[in-house]
């Protein structure tokens, strides 16, 4: 287990989920987290990162960096988000590995399962089938991070773990009108036609695809969770185990900005997987469960937002 003087590295800490991360180490009294800007330390540099681990005498690792976007943006800019998303995880986690880290735990994504996986996704669903194309580069970088870990597991004995969340959101998220997931971009979007006194809002596809969320301080609990308690070379989903279309969250989110115009389906913009629901029995069995219900969770989403 991790002492409470123990030196952590939380890569990615400005992200919304190294955030969580990093409030959830502090309130459980961590004291010697090592975080660094972009600009301090950038992690697609492999002799940089090499460097940073040698000379920094880290313990532990919460691998929670990325470049991430929604459907347009992993559409628009396949090879940027492979690129970018695997040169971050395997130099992080091979001098991680290199300079004796006691353990890592790599955060991933629920586009790493197949398109047209059984429902809800076990962890065990992994590689059996195609992936969505619309974030498949997305998926095959996390992918490859997960299974380095587990690689790395096998042939060095080292204790690295993975944990695949389902869709985020929360404070610190990201809220580019074109670059961001669905809740985040729905809550700037209805607010900017609030703002304007629009009377209608157009959102992609037909609202039918079904999506399950989880609040990203939730999910920071069970990644400090398992680090003390997991290990394992298969992947933890982490979800809240419920789902609602996408039309029943443009409503939602609707409600808790206050936008009172009508909501329009572009048919001709790409709906993504039909389906995305995660079993998340493992993580129960471990003595998790989510603790924030979607429109709390939204409404303290919106008061981040509007403190930007």
């Amino acid at each position: 287990m991790m002492q409470k003087d123990s030196r952590i590295f939380v890569a990615g800490h400005r992200g919304m989920v190294g955030s969580a991360i990093e409030r959830c180490l502090r309130k459980d009294g961590y004291t010697n987290i090592v975080t660094r800007t972009h600009s301090e330390l950038d992690l697609t540099d492999q002799a940089a990162v090499r460097e940073f681990f040698a000379s920094e005498g880290i313990e532990y690792v919460f691998l929670g960096a990325a470049r991430v976007g929604g459907i347009g943006a992993n559409s628009a800019r396949p090879a940027d988000f492979m690129w970018e998303n695997m040169m971050i995880e395997m130099n992080v986690i091979h001098s991680a590995w290199k300079s004796g880290v006691k353990k890592l735990l790599f955060l991933g994504s629920s586009c790493i399962y197949p398109k047209h996986a059984p429902q809800p996704m076990p962890e065990s669903c992994l590689l059996t089938s195609a992936l969505e194309p619309t974030n498949e580069a997305y998926a095959l970088a996390k992918i490859s991070g997960l299974k380095y870990c587990e690689y790395l597991n096998r042939q060095y004995g080292t204790d690295y773990i993975s944990v695949m969340p389902t869709n985020l959101y929360g404070p610190g998220d990201n809220y580019h009108p074109e670059n961001s997931h669905v809740a985040p971009a729905f809550i700037r979007r209805f607010h900017e036609a609030k703002q304007q006194g629009l009377e209608e809002v157009t959102c992609w596809g037909n609202g039918s695809p079904l999506r399950e969320f989880l609040y990203v301080d939730d999910l920071a609990e069970l990644c400090v969770k398992l680090m003390n308690e997991y290990s394992g070379c298969e992947t933890v989903n982490a979800g809240s185990g419920k789902e609602l279309s996408i039309r029943e969250l443009a409503e939602t989110v609707a409600e808790v900005v206050g936008y009172k115009g009508r909501i329009k389906w572009d048919t001709t913009k790409p709906n993504g997987t039909p389906r995305k629901l995660l079993d998340v029995s493992k993580a129960a069995g471990l003595g998790w469960r989510y603790s924030t219900e979607l429109k709390d969770g939204l409404r303290k989403a919106y008061e981040d937002f509007l403190t930007r």
